[in-house]
């Protein structure tokens, strides 16, 4: 199935070589890329040579149009394939990158909800919210909300205070990390450092109705869960975005998407998705008499662990090589001598050079279920982390707030404590009026509760990634709290030790954030 002379030109400008086993696609448009794969799952033929034979047939030169080689013919394909017989697997075999601009923290958590995708956001950690484009602060603003006569102008009036008071603050917790962080190093990284401390210091102040960009990448699968989620939210804002990402991405990838607003696929799921929230929530309400959150305190509490989880993560260390049964293999292993179970766990663990060396997928035979309260700001963080199952309880003012007591060595208290009374009771104000609208009147500093199921590999990605020395202090905390509970509470000493890069340092002066500014200004 050799390419003639004139057949390699027509596929010179679409492969990234004409001769070799290993090659790239390029040149095509997404539709087509995944039309021309689902095609070589069921065709004898190379892929070069299906791309001659199906796709360019007909085709007309490189760049000589938008359409692209083969685009009615890939089209058509997957109007057979992924609409009519529903082969989910074809829609993962085409992407897109799409832009969300001014999206606020609410949303930025409704996108961020799927595994299967890639996401960049903005972060409060490095861009100070004190410009005001065309002369207003940096929010959403929901027009239901602001055409009330009592919710709109209270609205404005809070937010703009918070955003006002945060932008007085940002020079006066500037100054004071200025006299704590350590003179040392190039300027410009301690600057940096400097400014950045000042910016964790204040993030609470902002509303979770601050706006944010966020950059996605996913596939067709990815996106058409993503837009059935959206379009059924609750949320007023989500179902926009939703409205308007699906336009979009019909410019770039239509085909991968005819279900996402078909009233027997799309449509019915999103209202399936909206009918089961509901009814369960009644029957919490039923069955689980309301009451009151008060104050709760920052925690993390291991809920649920494996006692024997030490055991499980050696037995599927030595199963791949031990030709027999799990089951005989974990008896086995319960019959061991500690001393032996631990020579197997220190080979898994093996020489670790740094933290992203991690143990293979043996470490994922063990799970734990942490409850955690945190401040929605660490929480927005810890969140991103989508190799396991979390769920969170609503967004409200009604768990109380944390403040860095740099703030208040700096002055700052009576203005945090002021704003923090402002967003509960416009949170109050909202919620009486429109009920899915007052979480955006809640504060980064307010806390959130939450649960994280994940197997002991993501554990240590997690602890060890967010207990580094330059991030942020509340995550930090927790990072070093969860893996406190798995050496004291579930007694998982052996896989503790394998975390060898969990830092329990206090870098309250400055130092990591400073550390790790002068590394970037090496590289640099």
């Amino acid at each position: 199935m050799e390419l003639s002379a004139e057949e390699r030109e027509r596929v010179r400008p679409y492969v990234t070589d004409l001769d070799g086993p290993v090659f790239a696609l390029v040149n095509l448009p997404e539709t087509v890329k995944g039309a021309l794969f689902a095609r070589y799952s069921r065709s004898p033929k190379p892929l070069r040579r299906l791309l001659v034979d199906e796709f360019l047939s007909d085709a007309p030169p490189a760049g000589a149009g938008d359409e692209g080689p083969g685009r009615a013919r890939a089209e058509a394909l997957y109007g057979r394939v992924l609409a009519d017989y529903g082969d989910d697997s074809v829609a993962q075999l085409g992407a897109a990158h799409v832009a969300v601009e001014g999206a606020s923290n609410v949303l930025t958590k409704v996108l961020q909800w799927g595994r299967l995708a890639s996401y960049l956001e903005q972060s409060t950690r490095y861009i100070a919210y004190t410009d005001r484009p065309g002369g207003a602060w940096r929010y959403h603003r929901p027009p239901h909300v602001l055409a009330d006569p009592e919710a709109g102008p209270a609205y404005g009036t809070t937010l703009d205070d918070a955003f006002a008071t945060y932008a007085r603050l940002v020079p006066v917790l500037t100054a004071h990390w200025d006299r704590v962080v350590p003179h040392e190093g190039a300027p410009e990284a301690r600057a940096r450092a400097v400014r950045a401390r000042a910016l964790d210091s204040l993030r609470g102040l902002l509303p979770a109705a601050t706006t944010s960009n966020v950059g996605v990448f996913a596939s067709g699968q990815a996106y058409e869960a993503l837009l059935v989620r959206l379009r059924a939210h609750p949320l007023a804002e989500a179902r926009a975005c939703g409205d308007a990402m699906l336009r979009e991405l019909r410019r770039v990838i239509p085909a991968f998407l005819t279900r996402v607003d078909r009233p027997d696929r799309g449509e019915r799921l999103g209202r399936y998705l909206t009918d089961t929230a509901g009814a369960v929530a009644e029957l919490a309400g039923e069955l689980l008499p309301a009451r009151e959150p008060g104050p709760a305190p920052p925690s993390v509490d291991l809920v649920d662990h494996d006692p024997d989880g030490e055991e499980r993560v050696v037995a599927h260390a030595l199963w791949p090589a031990s030709g027999r049964p799990l089951s005989e293999v974990r008896a086995a292993v319960a019959a061991m001598p500690a001393a032996d179970r631990a020579r197997v766990l220190a080979a898994l663990a093996g020489a670790r050079a740094d933290r992203r060396e991690r143990p293979g997928r043996a470490l994922e035979a063990t799970a734990y279920t942490f409850d955690i309260t945190c401040d929605y700001g660490a929480y927005r963080d810890l969140q991103r982390h989508r190799l396991l199952t979390l769920q969170a309880q609503p967004l409200t003012p009604a768990l109380g707030w944390d403040m860095p007591p740099e703030v208040g060595e700096a002055g700052g208290s009576g203005d945090w404590e002021r704003t923090m009374r402002a967003s509960a009771g416009l949170h109050a104000l909202l919620s009486a009026r429109f009920p899915h609208d007052g979480a955006y009147a809640v504060s980064l500093a307010h806390r959130i509760r939450f649960t994280m199921v994940l197997n002991a590999r993501e554990l240590m990605h997690l602890v060890e990634l967010r207990s580094q020395p330059q991030g942020h202090p509340a995550y930090r905390a927790v990072a070093q709290a969860m893996h406190r509970a798995l050496r004291e509470v579930a007694g998982h000493h052996a896989l503790a030790d394998m975390m060898r890069f969990v830092d329990t340092s206090d870098a309250g002066a400055g130092a990591g954030r400073l550390a790790a500014e002068r590394r970037a200004q090496t590289r640099r």
